[in-house]
Order: structure tokens, then sequence, then C-alpha cells
């Protein structure tokens, strides 16, 4: 199967190694990597800040680097979600009114498409020690994912899953909710952090690198023993053992 893979800058930037992970995953379940090196952003930081027109400009782009002729896959729910709901506030009744819809139903975030489209859960992954899953907000409620990372980190060698008790609580990174309101959004990544710590985890695995940065953020200043990892590179993480 052929896909089209979409790197948020977001990743591009800051963690290229999730989008090199994602792409080792998507060719193990047998899909054929298309890659648009044209491709930048979803639109999602202007849309959010209010600057429609400008969310427009990029969104229109982005769906002209890509096609509606295969899957589209990210490695973010935060940006498919943006892309599967709030285009409709951009492109609907426009030129790009039919595209947007077909491109809409062809992109999933990464474990909705293993688990949904590939029926793929087992990778062969290796990771020691016990972990918590973060359900990120774009995921819960834009890409309706909750128990497909589970079913994959289910199957990962080695490691413990264990669940959150506010799993589904927001982490408070939000984008520029962190920066306009920098004391809640503290308060709410400590509340999750120490959750997790209360859990003995080591690690916190998310399907989004935006709230895994805001948490790393908290754990290095507090200097505390737990680290964050996108579901992409624990999934990746260990095959030369198997």
């Amino acid at each position: 199967m052929k896909v089209e893979l979409f790197i948020p800058c977001f990743i591009d930037q800051l963690y290229p190694d999730t989008a090199f992970s994602t792409i080792k995953l998507l060719e193990k379940a047998g899909c054929e990597i298309i890659y648009n090196p044209a491709q930048t952003c979803c639109g999602q930081p202007a849309f959010n800040a209010g600057f429609w027109d400008d969310a427009k400009a990029v969104g229109n782009k982005f769906l002209n680097d890509f096609t509606d002729q295969h899957f589209i896959v990210s490695p973010s729910a935060s940006c498919t979600g943006m892309v599967k709901n709030y285009y409709n506030d951009l492109f609907t009744n426009t030129a790009l009114h039919n595209k947007c819809r077909s491109i809409q139903n062809h992109i999933h975030e990464l474990s909705d498409f293993l688990i949904n489209v590939m029926q793929h859960d087992y990778f062969g992954a290796e990771l020691e020690g016990k972990a918590v899953y973060h359900d990120s907000c774009a995921a819960l409620c834009e890409c309706k994912i909750k128990e497909e990372p589970r079913k994959l980190l289910e199957k990962v060698h080695g490691l413990e899953l264990l669940e959150l008790p506010d799993s589904s609580t927001c982490c408070g990174f939000g984008g520029t909710f962190a920066v306009k309101f920098e004391a809640i959004s503290t308060a709410m990544a400590q509340q999750k952090i120490d959750q997790a710590l209360a859990l003995e985890a080591d690690y916190i695995i998310s399907t989004d690198a935006s709230c895994l940065l805001h948490l790393q953020g908290y754990i290095d200043k507090n200097n505390l023993p737990l680290k964050t990892v996108h579901l992409a590179d624990v999934l990746a993480g260990g095959w030369g053992n198997v």
C-alpha cells in the first residue's frame, strides 16, 4: 500500500527522529512511503491564534502538497485533527471544497492507521520499564483515538503499561495557552507528572510531541526521574534483538 507521509513542522524542527521512526513503522507494516519535501505546516498555530486568513493560506498549500489518491499518515493527532475538523471552517464552499473533504477522509493519525487500516499491532518493539499513556486532547476529542495506542503498547516487550487516574485530562500545553496562562499550564503539567510519579512510572508516552515537550520541560526544570517518549519512537525501538 502506498501512503503519503505528513510530518508536522513541530516534529520536523524539534523531533526529526520521530519522523524516521514513523517511516520505519509504516515500512514494516508493509507500506510504501511517498514524501513530498515541499510540505510545511497544516496551519494550526495561525488558526488557533485567530489568524484565519493566514491559516487558510497555509491550509491551501497543504491541500495542494497532498493528494486524495492515497492514505495520508501523520505522527500527530493534533495536526491530523486540525485537517479533519477545522478545515471545514476554512474551505467549505470554496474551490477546494471537494478536495478538502476527500483529503479529510484519507488522513489518519499513526496509531489509528496501524490498528484500524493496516490491522497491524505488533512490531517486535522492546522497552524495559513502567509507562503511562497520556491521551492528548486532540487524539481523544478530534481523532476519537483511545484504545489504538494502548493496543500497540501492550505488545511492547518489557513494558508494563499503567493507567493514569486522569489520563484524559489536558496536560496544560494547548499551544499559546501555555504562554498566556503560564501558571495554570504549569499546574496542569505538575498534576499529570505527579500522578505518573505516584505510579512509579519511568515513561510518559503520547501521540503528540507538543504535549511531550510541555511535560518534559517541567520534568527537566525539576530534575524528576521521568522521561517522555513519542509512541512512534517506542514502537520503533529494540528491533535489533528480535
